[in-house]
């Protein structure tokens, strides 16, 4: 698979090639923060397919926390794009961010359901965990 995407005002585009290794909602509180307060959602892509093609992200990560992981968006206009994990073997792309964001296709999964909120909505079918599976 291939996805190209970028942010909003186009200063930061991305290209990621390779097999998805997970396609989720992320509930995370974390993620309510990035996302305006609903569930984000996310897909990873392997860490050697992909590529900033345009610009240079900003990069965040909360020096509070044990293992934070590491945030990257423009810088110009904010958009979220990514996140990093340490240890993790892929990107966790933003599908809001994919020029198609119908290639997201619908979530595996939905993770980190222990910070749902009462207004967010798992689509039947689709296996819940509390935090992140396996």
């Amino acid at each position: 698979m291939k996805i190209e995407g970028g942010c909003y005002c186009g200063g930061l585009r991305y290209v990621a090639e390779g097999d998805p290794m997970m396609r989720a909602q992320c509930h995370c509180r974390e993620c309510q923060y990035i996302s305006g307060g609903s569930p984000n959602v996310i897909v990873a892509m392997p860490l050697d397919g992909f590529k900033y093609t345009k610009g240079e992200p900003k990069q965040f990560a909360r020096s509070d926390l044990e293992r934070p992981v590491t945030r990257e968006f423009c810088p110009d206009c904010g958009t979220h794009i990514l996140t990093r994990a340490k240890g993790f073997p892929a990107v966790i792309l933003k599908v809001g961010t994919f020029d198609d964001p119908k290639l997201f296709g619908g979530p595996e999964m939905a993770i980190f359901t222990i910070d749902k909120q009462p207004f967010h909505s798992i689509p039947d079918g689709v296996p819940a965990f509390e935090r992140f599976p396996g």
